[in-house]
C-alpha cells in the first residue's frame, strides 16, 4: 500500500480535487492510498475497523443486488487508486467492459463541537490517550465515542454515493469503493477519522495539547494499580455493547503432529549453583507434553462440558512425573524423595497413576469407611455372581476388602469403583483398573493371579481359585 501524502489535486485519471479545509494544510488533509491487487479467497476486512465498515456498509445500502456487485468488483481489483479526505473518498472503477467511472462516497464531517467531545472522551481515558499516541485504533473508542455523542461509524444515510453512471443509491462502483475502503480500514484505521475531519497529525497534535493543558491544570500524580489496570484492559460492558460488530473469532489452532522437542540446556557456560541443566531438559519435555495434551483436550469434541480437573499436589505431581517422563534413575531417587515415598512406595504409586491418574493414586493411599448402602450394594453384586457355597470370603476393613488366605485384595474408592489389588513381596499393590462392578474386578484378579494365592489352585481352572480361597468351616466373613 502507498500512503503518500499527495497535493491539493486527486491525481486519478485528471479528476480534479475539491477544495481543502482552510483550518488545515491540503497535504495533511488528504491521503491517496495506491490500487489494491485482487481479493480473490479472502475477506474483504480482515481487522475489527474493516469488518465494522462492511457491516455499516452493508445494514445501510438500499439496493442489495449492488452492493453485491460492487464486492465482485472489489474483488477482482477493478477499484484504481483511492484518494480520502475530510467527507469524502474517490476512485476509478472499471466496469466489465472496460468504461471507467468516477465514484465518490461522501460521509458526514464531525462538526468542531463533536470533536471537542471526542477529544475530551480521548483524554479522559488514559488507555484511549497511550493507543492514539501510539498511533493505534482500540474498537472500544467506538462505544466511548458514542458514549460521548459521536458517532464514528457511518450510520443509515450517512454514505452518500456520487458516480459518473448516474446510478441512484449505490452503485456497483460506489460500493467497490468503499469495499475497498474497508481494506486501507485493515491497514489504518486512521483513515476513518481523516473521513470524518482530522486528519491524523492534526489530531494527535490537539491531543497533545489537551493533554499539556490537563496537566497544567492539576499537580502531576502516580497513576493507581486501578489505573494501571484499566488502562490495559476492556470493560465487560463496553465489549458487550459491541458484541453485534465484533469480528467472530478466529478457528482454533490445528494440532501439532506431536510436542516440540526440548531445547538442549549443555552449554560452554557453567550452570549457577542448584541448576541441574539435565533435571530441567526433563521437566521442560514433560511441559511440551503436557502443553500437547491439554490442547488435545481443548480441541476435542464437548470439550467444553469436561469438569476441570484439580491442581495436583507437588507430591502427586513427582508420581505423574516419574509415571509420564521415565527419567533416569538418580533423577527418578529425587522425586521419590520429593514425593514423600520410598523407592518401593514409588513404585507401587507409579503403577496406580497409569490405572487412573489422581483417583487411583488416592485408593493407593487413602484408607476411609464407605457408607453402608454401598457396601450393601457390593455385597448384593458378589452373591449374585456366585454360586452358594464357591464365593469367595472376604475380610472387610473400612473401604478395603481382602480375600482370605490370598492374596487379593479389592478398595472402594471415593468416585464409587472398585480397584483390584494383588500382594507382591509383602506389599500392595495396583493390580488394574477399576470397574463399578465389585464381582467382576474380583473374577479378574482371582483369574490373573492364581498361582500367587491360594494352596494350590493353577491358573486355566475356572473355579480353582474360588475353591482354594475357601477355609472349611468357616463362612462368609461379608454376610
Amino acid at each position: 500500500m502507498s500512503d503518500g501524502y499527495g497535493n491539493d489535486a486527486y491525481g486519478i485519471d485528471g479528476y480534479a480535487s475539491d477544495d481543502v479545509a482552510d483550518e488545515e494544510s491540503a497535504p495533511a488533509q488528504e491521503r491517496t492510498f495506491a490500487a489494491l491487487p485482487p481479493a480473490r479467497g479472502r475477506g474483504f476486512a480482515e481487522s475489527w475497523w474493516g469488518r465494522a465498515w462492511v457491516k455499516a456498509l452493508e445494514d445501510t445500502a438500499l439496493d442489495g443486488e449492488q452492493v453485491k456487485q460492487g464486492r465482485r468488483f472489489a474483488r477482482e481489483g477493478r477499484v484504481g487508486a483511492v484518494s480520502v479526505r475530510p467527507g469524502r473518498i474517490t476512485a476509478v472503477v472499471q466496469d466489465r467492459d472496460s468504461t471507467a467511472y468516477r465514484s465518490d462516497v461522501l460521509l458526514q464531517q464531525l462538526n468542531e463541537e463533536e470533536w471537542d467531545r471526542f477529544l475530551d472522551m480521548a483524554v479522559d481515558r488514559a488507555g484511549h490517550i497511550a493507543a492514539l499516541l501510539d498511533r493505534e485504533m482500540p474498537p472500544h473508542l467506538v462505544e466511548d465515542a458514542a458514549a460521548a455523542g459521536v458517532d464514528l461509524l457511518p450510520g443509515i444515510g450517512d454514505l452518500d454515493p456520487e458516480c459518473t453512471c448516474e446510478t441512484w443509491d449505490h452503485c456497483p462502483h460506489s460500493a467497490a469503493l468503499c469495499y475497498q475502503v474497508a481494506r486501507l480500514l485493515d491497514q489504518d484505521p486512521f483513515v476513518l477519522l481523516l473521513m470524518r475531519g482530522r486528519g491524523e497529525r492534526r489530531l494527535l497534535d490537539e491531543l497533545q495539547v489537551r493533554i499539556a493543558v490537563r496537566a497544567a491544570e492539576r499537580e502531576p500524580a502516580e497513576p493507581s494499580a486501578a489505573e494501571n489496570r484499566r488502562a490495559r484492559g476492556v470493560r465487560a460492558d463496553e465489549t458487550f455493547a459491541a458484541r453485534d460488530i465484533l469480528p467472530p473469532l478466529p478457528a482454533p489452532p490445528p494440532l501439532p503432529a506431536e510436542p516440540g522437542p526440548a531445547p538442549s540446556l549443555h552449554t560452554e557456560t557453567e550452570p549457577e549453583p542448584g541448576l541441574d541443566p539435565a533435571a530441567l531438559e526433563v521437566l521442560v519435555t514433560d511441559s511440551a507434553v503436557r502443553a500437547y495434551r491439554m490442547l488435545a483436550d481443548a480441541l476435542a469434541p464437548g470439550h467444553e462440558q469436561q469438569s476441570v480437573q484439580r491442581e495436583l499436589t507437588p507430591e502427586q505431581d513427582a508420581v505423574r512425573l516419574v509415571a509420564d517422563a521415565r527419567p533416569e534413575p538418580w533423577i527418578v531417587t529425587r522425586l521419590s524423595t520429593g514425593s514423600g515415598r520410598q523407592r518401593a512406595e514409588l513404585d507401587a504409586a507409579v503403577r496406580a497413576w497409569g490405572y487412573g491418574g489422581a483417583v487411583a493414586l488416592a485408593v493407593l493411599d487413602e484408607e476411609w469407611a464407605p457408607d453402608p448402602g454401598s457396601l450393601a450394594r457390593a455385597r448384593a453384586r458378589l452373591a449374585e455372581a456366585w454360586e452358594d457355597g464357591e464365593r469367595p470370603q472376604l475380610r472387610a476393613a473400612g473401604n478395603r476388602w481382602t480375600v482370605a488366605g490370598g492374596g487379593v485384595q479389592l478398595r472402594y474408592g471415593r468416585d464409587g469403583r472398585w480397584w483390584p489389588y494383588r500382594k507382591e513381596r509383602g506389599r500392595w499393590n495396583p493390580a488394574g483398573p477399576a470397574d463399578d462392578d465389585p464381582a467382576a474386578v474380583l473374577a479378574g484378579a482371582l483369574g490373573d493371579g492364581l498361582a500367587q494365592v491360594g494352596d494350590g489352585g493353577c491358573a486355566g481352572d475356572e473355579g480353582s481359585g474360588r475353591r482354594a480361597l475357601q477355609q472349611p468351616g468357616q463362612g462368609d466373613l461379608l454376610r
